[in-house]
């Protein structure tokens, strides 16, 4: 697949010409994002992830890290804290960016030799799942990763708003299937990505799922987006 997000990022970073990334949705027209947006900074960022990086504590993951400005601010802040990122050229700008532990990897093959007493999914986080079916594969993973007394924050955001209400209240999803599945395509200099599955996922059904896998799982905040941060800890 082309990585037109991680070449985006490290465009940026070297100042190699970047231009704003465009993306669509199934559910959605074309929308420009400036590449800028992924290295603001900690008050540039909304609620959610102040609110998680705030709490963040101990040895910390990153995952899904992005430009790492979330692993960066809290390396300036002195913590031991590791960005994790699928993409080459995303890893590659947060190792320019001076982070100093960066792997590059799938979440899902990641067996480190310690174990994180914070994990951290931002920019939502849920996203990740891909699909409602494959949410329990990523957890049990995310638990495998964590210390017993360990904490996860994941944010997701409700697309229930972006659906038209019938006048019993109730809400038409079309086919059928879970209403924050979407499929993602992404332009970028004149380049199309391939369609890439993006789970958008509401509260309820991610604290069912973790309560399912061995987690408990509590709101922490509210954003003003429909979204949300949530904390999940380990079960005893």
């Amino acid at each position: 697949m082309k990585d037109l997000f991680g070449k985006a990022i490290l465009d940026y970073q070297t100042n190699n010409n970047p231009e704003s990334i465009w993306t669509e949705t199934t559910i959605s027209s074309m929308d420009e994002m400036p590449v800028d947006y992924l290295f603001r900074t900690y008050k540039d960022m909304p609620i959610v992830e102040q609110k998680a990086l705030d709490l963040a504590k101990g040895r910390i993951l990153d995952v899904g890290a992005g430009g790492g400005s979330h692993s960066l601010i809290l390396q300036e802040k002195g913590k031991d804290v590791t960005a994790l990122e699928i993409s080459p050229s995303a890893a590659k700008a947060c190792e320019l960016r001076g982070i100093k532990q960066v792997v590059q990897m799938d979440v899902l093959d990641y067996q480190p030799l310690e174990k994180f007493d914070t994990v951290l999914l931002l920019m939502n986080g849920t996203g990740i799942f891909q699909y409602i079916n494959r949410i329990g594969k990523y957890l049990d993973q995310l638990k495998s990763l964590l210390k017993p007394n360990g904490q996860l924050f994941i944010d997701g955001t409700d697309l229930i708003y972006m659906y038209e209400s019938e006048e019993d209240g109730g809400v038409w999803i079309p086919d059928g299937k879970y209403y924050g599945e979407v499929d993602f395509t992404v332009h970028y200099k004149g380049e199309t990505g391939e369609p890439f599955p993006w789970l958008y996922l509401d509260f309820e059904t991610l604290k069912n799922a973790a309560t399912l896998h061995g987690f408990h799982c509590t709101i922490v905040v509210n954003g003003d987006e429909y979204n949300y941060l949530a904390k999940l800890t380990l079960r005893e």
